[in-house]
């Protein structure tokens, strides 16, 4: 009887493990819709979104300003304002700084984390686009699109360390907290390996199957990139160490813009201008799972994750067709000022 007990005490704990470790059901659906309105300026523009889980914020880019709104009820706490086409922001917890891209203004607004005012600025490049903070080199990295580069920064001084060529147009970037940088370089069909101590691009590896790589998550514990490109509309996880292309691509939907992971559920997500969200799960550091594609709203292609709530948080705004003129006989959709509004997913 004890063995017969202890065999079947086994097998019970085998169970679980096994629905332990197997891919999640889905279920995110829309918790909120937050109306935030128009920036100042003729033309609506949203770009990146930055959760602050631990200060329960989050940072939406939009166009002349950059938002500030509390994440678990979505209320505007605030905004930094003066920007000519912001793209992105980078925190800095221990300086209680944060740096803003202003693409058309060729800088990086420098703020005050508490009390949200500009502090200072860094000349920087046309175009500056994606920003982030590595913490090793204690850098932050501004990434231009047209001028192919990276404007490093010295975020204590508020100064310009160096311009990085990096010989093509970056992309969303991750660190791997080891003092490695990863970035897409959209149109060479790539993604570089910066290391961010010697400024030196150590690596270039192709992203095929995937074409246009443009969005970028990592797995920072097994090594693991998430690539979405736009090219051949893929999603592609590469080995970030020797940035072989594992398993088979997963189908996502047209302009991915952003990707994101979440070590603690193992999931990964991608949004998509066609009003999609891509969940995948990993289910080891080989093995990836589609768990399901969560319906948004067109236009919804830049996302945050809040590590604490594992809620996604995308922007969007309505949108409308311009009138075909001989120059340009096929005009795309635009978004219509004043409509801008955050859409927050959970489960």
């Amino acid at each position: 009887m004890k063995l017969r007990a202890s065999i079947i005490a086994v097998c019970v704990l085998c169970g679980v493990l096994l629905i332990a470790t197997a891919a999640p059901s889905g279920g995110y659906h829309l918790l909120k819709k937050v109306p935030l309105g128009a920036a100042e300026g003729a033309r609506e523009y949203f770009d990146y979104i930055n959760v602050d889980s631990a200060n329960r914020r989050a940072y939406l880019s939009h166009g002349t300003e950059m938002l500030v709104v509390n994440a678990d009820s979505g209320a505007l706490i605030g905004k930094i304002g003066g920007t000519k086409r912001n793209h992105g922001v980078a925190l800095v917890p221990e300086l209680n700084r944060g740096f803003i891209t202003d693409g058309d203004g060729a800088q990086i607004v420098i703020f005050d984390l508490k009390t949200l005012k500009k502090v200072g600025e860094v000349k920087g490049e046309p175009d500056a686009d994606f920003i982030m903070y590595e913490p090793v080199s204690k850098h932050v990295f501004a990434f231009n699109g047209d001028p192919k580069s990276a404007t490093v920064i010295d975020p204590e001084k508020g100064t310009v360390i160096k311009t990085l060529a990096l010989g093509g147009a970056p992309e969303q970037a991750v660190a791997d907290g080891k003092g490695m940088i990863y970035d897409n370089v959209e149109d060479k069909n790539e993604v570089i390996a910066i290391d961010a101590r010697t400024l030196q691009i150590k690596s270039h590896w192709p992203v095929a199957p995937a074409g246009q790589p443009v969005s970028m998550a990592m797995d920072r514990q097994n090594r693991r990139l998430f690539i979405g490109g736009r090219g051949a509309k893929l999603l592609v996880v590469m080995d970030a160490d020797t940035g072989k292309i594992i398993g088979e691509p997963f189908p996502i939907g047209a302009r991915v813009d952003t990707n994101v992971f979440d070590p603690e559920t193992q999931l990964v997500a991608a949004a998509t201008g066609d009003g999609t969200i891509h969940i995948i799960h990993e289910d080891s550091p080989n093995k990836f799972t589609l768990v399901e594609t969560v319906k948004t709203e067109f236009g919804a292609k830049t996302m945050g994750l809040d590590a604490k709530t594992h809620n996604l948080f995308v922007d969007t705004s309505d949108f409308e067709t311009p009138a075909a003129t001989s120059k340009k006989p096929n005009p795309q959709p635009v978004a219509k000022p004043g409509t801008f509004r955050l859409l927050i997913y959970g489960r």
